[in-house]
């Protein structure tokens, strides 16, 4: 296996993704009732609900996104989960900040959907994976 900058600009790419990802979703988990109250502000139906599945995205997935597992579906998700936060938590758009935050959500999207198209890369354990049941096949 040769490992060319093109393995290693697709795994540094997921990882700064995530890291976006992982840093909200542990400041969430250090304040669970801000949070819940901000997403109730919100008018979303279900804020405590809310809340775990913005943890599971911003801790799990991202954590998955990282190790490259299931990397396409993840990036889906988290590109689905991205576009409706922009569109629940920045739709005053004639407010600079949230202009700007509705935009850099919808970039986020954007290059998580790279990531679904083209996948982890040699350096994700889907390769791996994708690998070993290749040389299984060939045995």
């Amino acid at each position: 296996m040769n490992i060319t900058s093109k393995d290693t600009t697709a795994a540094v790419g997921r990882v700064l993704l995530a890291a976006l990802f992982l840093l909200s979703g542990f400041s969430k988990l250090t304040g669970p009732a801000a949070t819940i109250a901000y997403i109730e502000s919100s008018g979303m139906p279900f804020p405590n609900l809310a809340y775990l599945g913005s943890l599971v995205v911003e801790l799990g997935l991202a954590s998955l996104l990282v190790l490259g597992f299931r990397t396409r579906l993840v990036a889906v998700v988290m590109a689905v989960f991205t576009v409706i936060t922009a569109i629940m938590f920045h739709n005053s758009l004639a407010d600079q900040g949230q202009f700007v935050s509705f935009f850099k959500n919808i970039s986020i999207a954007g290059g998580l959907l790279q990531i679904a198209a083209f996948g982890g890369g040699m350096l994700s354990i889907d390769a791996l994976m994708e690998r070993r049941q290749k040389l299984a096949t060939v045995l």
